[in-house]
C-alpha cells in the first residue's frame, strides 16, 4: 500500500484531503507543523493571542488531533520553527526594509511545505505527501483547481519539478463547497471552521504593531508626484505597497491619492491623484529568483502579477543574467516589486519569478527610487 504524508493544519480542506485518500486505498499519517513561537520569536506588539487561554496554534493541533482520531489515521508533529524564520520570516524582513511587498506564501511552500515536510514525510517511509491546496497535478504538471475563486496555484509558483514529483493534490477537482459538505457527512470537528487568514503560520496581527517588534518606525514626508508638493507624512515605508489608496491620512484632495512610489534613500512617499494616474502603471517588468517547473521555455504566455488578478497576456524576454524582462501587451496598473509574476500556458501554471523593477517605455520607474 503507499503511503502518503498529509500536511493536516487543523483546517477542513487538509481534513478532507486525509479522507479523500484514505477512501483511494492510499495509507495516510497525518503530520502537523508548527513553525511560529510566539514568545521564542518576540512576538509581543499586535498580537491579539496573547492572553487567550490556548493559542490558535495549539487549536488547530488539538483540531488536527481530533479529525485524525475520527479517521483513523496517526497524527505525527514537528517543529520548523527555526527554518520558519531562517528561509521566510527573514526573507520577508529583509524585503520589508527594501521597500518592496513580499509574499511570504510562496517562500514558506518552497522552503517548508514543499521541503522540509517533504524531508519529514520521507524519513516516515512516504512516497508522496499531501496538502489541502486548490490545485491539480496531472501528468507531472501543475494545473488550475476547478474552483477558480480558491484556486492556489499562484501560492505554488516557485515549487520545482522535482518537489512537484512528491506532492498530491487530492481538493483540486471540488468546490470549496462540496469540500464542506464531505467534512460535515463525517462529523468532524473543522467542518465549519473558518478559513485562516493573515502571515503564513503565524496568523491575524495587527501589521502596525506587528511589525514593530522587528523593524524601527521611520516615519517621512509623503510627496505629491505631479506637483513635488509636501502634502503629509508616512509612518514608515514598509506600510504601504504600490497602488494603496486607503490608510494614507491625507485629506484635502480633488481625487483619491494612490501610493506610487518610494524614495528609500530620502524616506519619501510619493503619491498621485485618479485610479487612472499614468504613475500607476508600467508596460513591462524584471523578475528574479526565475522558477520554471517544466522543460519547455514559452515565450507567448498569461501571468498574474497578483494573487485573484486577472490574467494578460505578456511575451517573456529571457536576459543573459537568469532574469526575465516580461513585456505587457496593454498597460498594468499597480506592478509591485516583490510581489510575484506567475505564468500561465492556459490552464497549465509554468513557473514565475519576483518582480525586481516595474518599468515604462524601457526605463526604471518610480515604484523605487
Amino acid at each position: 500500500m503507499t503511503k502518503v504524508v498529509v500536511g493536516m493544519s487543523g483546517g477542513v480542506d487538509s481534513s478532507v484531503a486525509a479522507i479523500l485518500l484514505k477512501e483511494q486505498g492510499y495509507e495516510v499519517i497525518g503530520l502537523f507543523m508548527r513553525n511560529w513561537d510566539s514568545s521564542l520569536n518576540g512576538d509581543f506588539l499586535g498580537n491579539p493571542d496573547l492572553n487567550q487561554p490556548i493559542c490558535p496554534q495549539e487549536q488547530d493541533y488539538n483540531d488536527a488531533l481530533a479529525v485524525c482520531e475520527k479517521i483513523g489515521i496517526p497524527l505525527h508533529r514537528i517543529d520548523f520553527v527555526k527554518e520558519y524564520w531562517d528561509y521566510v520570516f527573514t526573507y520577508f524582513l529583509d524585503e520589508l526594509k527594501k521597500g518592496r511587498t513580499p509574499n511570504p506564501d510562496i517562500m514558506c511552500n518552497k522552503y517548508i511545505k514543499f521541503d522540509y515536510f517533504i524531508r519529514e514525510a520521507k524519513r516516515l517511509g512516504a512516497t508522496y505527501i499531501a496538502t489541502g491546496h486548490y490545485a491539480k497535478i496531472k501528468d507531472g504538471q501543475l494545473l488550475r483547481a476547478k474552483d477558480q475563486n480558491k484556486d492556489q496555484t499562484y501560492f505554488l509558483s516557485q515549487l520545482s519539478k522535482e518537489q512537484l514529483d512528491h506532492v498530491l493534490f487530492p481538493l483540486g477537482d471540488l468546490e470549496k463547497s462540496e469540500v464542506r459538505k464531505i467534512a460535515e457527512k463525517y462529523g468532524l470537528v473543522t467542518a465549519h471552521k473558518k478559513d485562516s487568514t493573515g502571515i503564513c503560520f503565524i496568523g491575524e496581527r495587527n501589521f502596525k504593531n506587528f511589525l514593530q517588534n522587528y523593524l524601527p518606525n521611520l516615519p517621512g514626508d509623503i510627496i505629491n508626484i505631479e506637483t513635488g508638493q509636501k502634502i503629509g507624512r508616512h509612518i514608515g515605508l514598509m506600510y504601504y505597497t504600490i497602488g494603496q489608496r486607503r490608510g494614507l491620512d491625507v485629506g484635502g484632495t480633488k481625487e483619491k491619492l494612490f501610493v506610487v512610489g518610494k524614495n528609500l534613500d530620502q524616506n519619501i512617499l510619493y503619491v498621485a491623484e485618479g485610479e487612472d494616474n499614468p504613475y500607476l502603471y508600467s508596460d513591462s517588468c524584471i523578475l528574479e529568483q526565475v522558477n520554471f517547473n517544466c522543460l519547455d521555455r514559452p515565450t507567448n504566455i498569461t501571468a498574474k502579477f497578483r494573487y485573484r488578478q486577472q490574467d494578460y497576456p505578456v511575451h517573456l524576454q529571457y536576459l543573459e543574467d537568469g532574469r526575465i524582462k516580461v513585456e505587457y501587451l496593454q498597460p498594468i496598473k499597480a506592478v509591485t516589486p516583490g510581489q510575484a509574476c506567475v505564468f500561465y500556458d492556459q490552464e497549465r501554471c509554468i513557473g514565475g519569478g519576483i518582480i525586481q523593477e516595474a518599468c515604462k517605455e524601457g526605463r526604471k520607474i518610480w515604484y523605487l527610487l
